[in-house]
Parts: C-alpha cells; sequence; structure tokens
C-alpha cells in the first residue's frame, strides 16, 4: 500500500529526520538509506518497519545534520613544533645569530596546534534515531489507515455490484431457459421443413442443453465468495493476499458461467462482472 510518514529531532547541535515511503508491491520489501554510521542498526531498524508494515516496497531514509555535541582538545604537533626548533638553532649556528626562540614564534605556526572536536559515538545517537522512526512508522501507519478506508468503501461498493449480477445471472437463468427451448424448437423444425417433431427426443435434447448450461453450482460459489470478500473489507490486520486467492477464484466462477451461457443477456451480465473485478484486482493491490 502507498504511504508515507516524516519525523525529525533536534538538539545538541544535532537533527535526525526520518522519511518513509512506500509503493504497492506483492511482498515487503524495505530498503534503506542511511549514515554509513547507523549501518551496525540497520537490523533492529528492519524490524521495526517489519514489524509495522506487511507488503510493499518500502524506502526509509534516516538524515542526519551534524553530531551531538561533544568535547574540545587542543593538540600540539610537537614532532613538528621540534623539527622547527631545530631548524631555527640550526640557522643561528651557521648564521651566527644570537638570541633565544620565543615560544610566541611556535604559537603564530597555524599549522602546530589545532583544535578538535571529540565526536560522540554514533551509539549515543541511538535513541533518538529509535524515536524518530517510530514516530514517522506511526505518521507512515495514519497515512495508510486513510487511504485504506477509502479503499474499503470503493471495494465494498464494487462487491455489492458483483452481487446484484450474480442476482441477475440467477434470475437470467430462470428466464432463459423456456426461451432456449422454444428456439431450440424452432431449430429443429426448420432442419425438418414441416416433418413432425418427436416430442419425447425433442424434450430430451432440451433438457440437454440446459443441463449443459446450468450455472447452479458456479452461482453458489459465487455468492459464498463475494460474501467473503465483502467481510475482508471490514478487517484491520493484513488481508491482501486472501483478497487476492477470493478474487481469482471469483474470476474463475464468472469465467465458467460465461462459457456455458447459451443466452446473450446471461453474457452481458458475467462480462459486466469480468470488468468490475478486473476494477478489484486493481485495488488489492493497494491492500496490505
Amino acid at each position: 500500500m502507498t504511504g508515507f510518514g516524516q519525523a525529525t529531532w533536534q538538539g545538541d547541535g544535532c537533527k535526525i529526520s526520518v522519511e518513509i515511503r512506500s509503493v504497492n508491491q506483492r511482498f515487503l520489501e524495505p530498503r534503506f538509506n542511511m549514515p554509513r554510521e547507523y549501518t551496525a542498526f540497520e537490523a533492529e531498524f528492519r524490524q521495526a518497519v517489519q514489524a509495522a508494515v506487511a507488503r510493499g516496497k518500502v524506502d526509509v531514509n534516516i538524515n542526519r545534520a551534524g553530531t551531538l555535541a561533544g568535547d574540545f582538545a587542543v593538540e600540539v604537533n610537537t614532532a613538528l613544533a621540534r623539527a622547527y626548533v631545530g631548524a631555527w638553532r640550526e640557522l643561528q649556528r651557521s648564521l651566527g645569530l644570537s638570541g633565544e626562540i620565543d615560544r610566541q614564534v611556535l604559537l603564530a605556526r597555524p599549522d602546530l596546534v589545532r583544535v578538535v572536536e571529540r565526536r560522540v559515538e554514533p551509539g549515543n545517537e541511538l535513541e533518538h534515531v529509535r524515536d524518530v522512526l517510530r514516530r514517522a512508522l506511526s505518521a507512515f501507519d495514519k497515512e495508510r489507515e486513510r487511504e485504506g478506508r477509502a479503499l474499503a468503501r470503493d471495494m465494498k461498493q464494487r462487491v455489492q455490484h458483483l452481487r446484484k449480477l450474480a442476482r441477475g445471472m440467477r434470475a437470467r437463468v430462470s428466464a432463459a431457459a423456456p426461451e432456449i427451448a422454444n428456439r431450440l424448437r424452432q431449430r429443429v423444425q426448420t432442419l425438418l421443413s414441416g416433418a413432425t417433431v418427436d416430442e419425447e427426443r425433442l424434450a430430451q435434447e432440451v433438457a440437454f442443453v440446459l443441463s449443459r448450461g446450468d450455472i447452479t453450482e458456479e452461482l453458489v460459489r459465487l455468492d459464498s465468495h463475494l460474501a467473503a470478500l465483502y467481510a475482508l473489507c471490514g478487517h484491520h490486520e493484513p488481508v491482501g493476499k486472501r483478497m487476492d486467492f477470493l478474487l481469482q477464484e471469483i474470476h474463475r466462477e464468472v469465467n465458467t458461467i460465461a462459457s456455458k451461457s447459451n443466452d446473450l443477456a446471461l453474457t452481458d451480465l458475467s462480462l459486466e462482472a469480468r470488468g468490475e473485478i478486473e476494477k478489484l484486482r486493481e485495488q488489492v493491490q493497494n491492500v496490505e
């Protein structure tokens, strides 16, 4: 199911943000983009996503600007300072210069002294990352719930339409039987060119044709599958795969009804049902 969620934390010179996006996919595929220092914690982050999401391609972007404030230290390059002093003394001896080397001369060299910040270990940021990820997943889940409610309303309407079409098929089967028998009678009379028709034999042929086109079992199974699908639209746990399976069964029953049909109106109803099923199958790809 598509979704989006984000959250941030800021303090002590550091800003951590998490952004989560997902697109439709049959199985779960979480992908992480985060600072290299957090790589050791990826397994934990992955478990958190898997606990919240069942299906979809989920992109989790974790960004960090700055770092938690650490302490500072002044580092002196003693080896370089010793080399400077040695070089100046050698210069004094060579040129016959007098005087002492003042420490101010050394301190004036920017390459001898530097101020460094001792960075805090990434593990000290972990609690903040956990909290931001949890809040981003919560926002992500609320967005998916909103979309899920809209999908449920649409799917329920389509299932109800399919139920209406199934009732129309059942009514059409009852109404079409006399019409099919009458068409068969007229065809036989035409072929026999007015000769006497054996009514008993004709009745047998009519019964055979009607039995071949009987769709009672298909309609019973279709009603059962549609009832189960409608019930799933109200569930709160992941039901996408179960819906997928039910729609395959519903599609199979409608196809069988269409192949058995000897009536144009019944064929039209089955074709309309196929179109509605295809729309439902597209929607189910958005359902977790």
